[in-house]
């Protein structure tokens, strides 16, 4: 499809919610332009985030079609779109089931995990002490290991994502492996094999060295 897109996202070093529709734009191979919102500004974030979409959250994509702009907010709702208005990318797989049980592990991570959220913020360009874990968040990691685990038995192949090629469910966890990567959560043989995979995407490259170029400057 036609179309001229920009994509808002925050800090790059913390917004884990930008990156995932970040990777769906650069899986995609759609060119878009890009505008950083500093994040952690108090007001002058809240203003900044409020030129582009009325939620007052990033990450948004606005999408210039002829005369009229369309604004798509929240990180799933993105990725839906990409994924919609460009089929060739394969974005979800192919099978009907496998593609039901991927948006299943898309939408568990878009609406859980709140404690590992909150204990293991995303902090991309950097390692940091573990912190003393709470209950509630030891049970999320071992599920999200657990459902990567299934993933990756029962639907990846020789590309090793969670359902053969990356996907959307792949964008959606990414951000996790950065955080497992930040505090040194151990993981199984299997899923040390992907978050590497995952990691050494030329795109996770390309935004860790963004990252690290906030970091340096104290942006972040």
């Amino acid at each position: 499809m036609t179309g001229r897109y920009t994509l808002i996202v925050g800090t790059k070093d913390w917004s884990s919610w930008s990156l995932r529709p970040w990777l769906a734009l650069k899986a995609a191979g759609v060119p878009f332009e890009e505008i950083v919102v500093p994040l952690r500004k108090d007001q002058l974030t809240t203003e900044a985030i409020r030129q582009y979409s009325a939620a007052g959250r990033v990450p948004v994509l606005k999408i210039a079609d002829g005369r009229n702009e369309h604004t798509i907010w929240d990180s799933l709702a993105i990725c839906e779109t990409i994924a919609e208005r460009h089929p060739d990318a394969k974005l979800w797989p192919d099978d009907p089931w496998k593609r039901a049980e991927a948006r299943s592990y898309a939408a568990e991570m878009h609406s859980g995990f709140p404690d590992l959220r909150e204990q293991l913020s995303m902090d991309f360009a950097r390692t940091v002490p573990m912190p003393a874990l709470r209950d509630a968040t030891k049970a999320q990691i071992a599920r999200i290991i657990e459902a990567w685990v299934h993933a990756l038995e029962h639907h990846s192949d020789e590309r090793g994502f969670l359902f053969g090629r990356f996907s959307v469910a792949d964008c959606m966890y990414a951000p996790v492996v950065s955080r497992f990567r930040t505090y040194g959560v151990e993981v199984p043989g299997i899923v040390e094999a992907y978050c590497k995979r995952i990691w050494s995407l030329p795109a996770m490259r390309e935004w860790e060295r963004a990252a690290k170029e906030e970091v340096d400057s104290g942006v972040a």
